[in-house]
């Protein structure tokens, strides 16, 4: 995208989009620091510890990448998504006073569309370093590896959560 008469320049699309990348990692990182407090089933414990402690890593990178380029951080945007990832919390599931059952396979989609955009902003972010000699393609290129790899760790996840709850005795799927 380039400038045009009126419109953005390329620093204050990068700023933009930046913080809003690193408002999404605040929230994913809220969302699998709480999975793993509330999930301790041992077919998800250890997956999710690994994960939450990755996401937490690149959310650091990317306030890195933000504080190479002389980009702020917009803490307004940053609060807005820890507090939005806290109300996120109060969606019905069915039950009053307790999780039900998908809530690991909710939160499991929930984290996959984080990573997923998590993947798109590194690779964003190496097709611009050939014009940005402060973007480090090595280092992008490890955060994306990283970011397909947690995709099939939360793929895995899912799955294995969707097989338990949806082929559990009595639990019937309606048309």
């Amino acid at each position: 995208m380039s400038a045009t008469a009126g419109g953005p320049d390329r620093r204050t699309v990068l700023d933009v989009y930046l913080n809003d990348h690193l408002a999404g990692a605040t929230a994913g990182a809220e969302l699998a620091r709480r999975m793993v407090r509330e999930h301790d089933d041992p077919a998800y414990a250890e997956d999710l510890r690994r994960l939450a402690a990755e996401i937490a890593q690149d959310r650091r990178s990317l306030l890195g990448v933000l504080a190479d380029l002389g980009i702020p951080v917009r803490h307004h945007k940053v609060y807005a998504a820890w507090l939005g990832e806290k109300a996120g919390r109060l969606k019905p599931n069915g039950r009053l006073l307790r999780r039900s059952g998908l809530a690991v396979l909710v939160e499991c989609e929930a984290m996959r569309l984080g990573v997923q955009g998590k993947a798109l902003l590194w690779r964003s972010l190496l097709a611009a370093s050939p014009r940005e000699p402060r973007l480090e393609p090595v280092r992008l290129r490890e955060l994306l590896e990283r970011a397909e790899g947690q995709l099939r760790a939360v793929d895995e996840l899912h799955r294995r959560a969707a097989t338990a709850l949806l082929s559990a005795p009595g639990v019937t799927v309606s048309a």
